[in-house]
């Protein structure tokens, strides 16, 4: 009965918080913001035990700040923090991508295919809603994937989430959406052809592209 119970547990605690998860880097919270158990409790229908080890999770990721007997609160926004985000970008994101063009083969290859497809069938939505968020992040997971390094994986996705805090602030002006959805397709065919030094080139200024937007996004909401 107890390791169902823990079973049981362990399942909602990994359900909210990867729900919690979303909702903080979609902004569905105010930076600043302190949360309310109770409140949480009652919005996602959850027991106080898998909330606390959720939130406790989330702490210890970086999309929440805990304070000692007063709970929980979102972090807040910089543009110091922005500018930092984004240089770990273009160190750790670069040279994974230079790893995966290193070590892929040919099931990498037919990864990032099908990966840059579903995104580019989403491209041209007009809405870039959470289907297109998801589609965008598994195809960013795909062009590093077989950078060698589960670390290093881990590092840049929690950095997506940190810019992504950022970048969901507001939507794209249409010509530099355009123009970061054609760079996608280019980033898959420089991969292809092993060109690593295009190919870094391109996710550098992809990502330089991509915190320009972000950054005035947070300039106008400050």
């Amino acid at each position: 009965m107890s390791n169902a119970r823990d079973t049981r547990s362990e399942t909602s605690s990994s359900r909210i918080y990867e729900t919690l998860r979303k909702d903080l880097v979609r902004g569905r919270f105010t930076a600043g913001e302190k949360l309310a158990i109770n409140a949480l409790k009652e919005r996602y229908q959850v027991g106080l035990s898998p909330l606390r080890e959720a939130l406790n999770k989330l702490a210890a990721y970086g999309l929440l700040v805990q304070e000692n007997q007063r709970g929980f609160s979102v972090p807040g926004l910089s543009q110091e923090e922005l500018e930092d985000i984004a240089r770990l970008r273009l160190e750790l994101e670069g040279m994974a991508f230079e790893r995966a063009l290193e070590r892929g083969d040919a099931q990498w290859e037919a990864e990032l295919l099908a990966a840059a497809h579903r995104l580019k069938r989403a491209d041209k939505s007009e809405d870039k809603g959470d289907t297109w968020e998801q589609l965008h992040t598994q195809f960013h997971r795909t062009l590093v994937a077989p950078c060698g390094s589960v670390w290093l994986i881990r590092f840049i996705e929690q950095l997506h989430d940190q810019f992504d805090r950022y970048r969901r602030l507001g939507p794209n002006p249409p010509r530099i959406r355009q123009t970061l959805d054609d760079q996608h397709q280019a980033l898959v065919e420089l991969a292809l052809r092993r060109d690593v030094g295009a190919a870094r080139a391109l996710m550098d200024d992809h990502v330089r592209k991509s915190f320009d937007v972000a950054l005035a996004h947070y300039q106008k909401h400050t």
